[in-house]
């Protein structure tokens, strides 16, 4: 059964940069598609970014374009590796930051961007950018 596990968040002021990590593990990991999402109280979960199984391409939401970079790493077998390095944060980028994987799929750039489709989550971990 494939899990996600991220960690990395934290407290920065606005300005600042933050890289988060994520754990990938189980069985076919390297083959699925994984990135990140973000949540705020009383909104719904934001795409933030993907990356495709080997790392050949990745996908940005237009608000972190530029800002964010999403990188993964499938040598420390049997698990993948996925972060999220963040700069210039500012306070609206303060969310709880959630992992995600989705199986192998002939569109997975659509799938991993559409929350109703992604089927593995990670608990989430909080970053909060002071102004």
């Amino acid at each position: 059964q494939v899990a996600v596990v991220e960690s990395g968040g934290g407290l920065v002021q606005a300005g600042d940069s933050l890289r988060l990590s994520c754990v990938g593990s189980g069985s076919g990991i390297r083959d699925y598609a994984m990135g990140w999402y973000r949540q705020t109280p009383g909104k719904a979960r934001e795409f933030v970014a993907g990356i495709s199984a080997y790392g050949a391409t990745d996908l940005y939401a237009n608000s972190v374009k530029g800002r964010f970079t999403i990188s993964r790493d499938n040598t420390q077998m049997p698990q993948s590796m996925v972060y999220l390095e963040m700069t210039t944060l500012q306070p609206e980028d303060t969310a709880l930051y959630y992992c995600v994987a989705d199986p192998p799929r002939r569109e997975w750039w659509s799938a991993i961007r559409d929350p109703s489709r992604v089927q593995v989550w990670g608990l989430g971990t909080q970053v909060t950018v002071s102004s």
